[in-house]
């Protein structure tokens, strides 16, 4: 039951990195004030921002990795 719960919290946390990405990349996110219930939309903007978090936090650690190299 928990590596369950565990595996599907890993998804949800990627998916929400992947559109990070995205809205980081592209511009493009999704459109949270579409969405009326205000509690909804308060967990949306929640998930998204831990998103925004794992991608910072990778971006962070890679950065001073040696294994990873900024090109210009």
């Amino acid at each position: 039951m928990w590596s369950r719960f565990f595996h599907l919290t890993v998804d949800a946390v990627l998916i929400s990195t992947i559109l990070a990405s995205v809205k980081r990349l592209t511009g493009i996110q999704p459109a949270t004030s579409k969405i009326k219930n205000k509690d909804v939309r308060g967990f949306a903007d929640q998930y998204l921002g831990v998103g925004e978090y794992v991608l910072d936090a990778t971006i962070l650690y890679l950065s001073h990795s040696s294994y990873f190299e900024r090109r210009r």
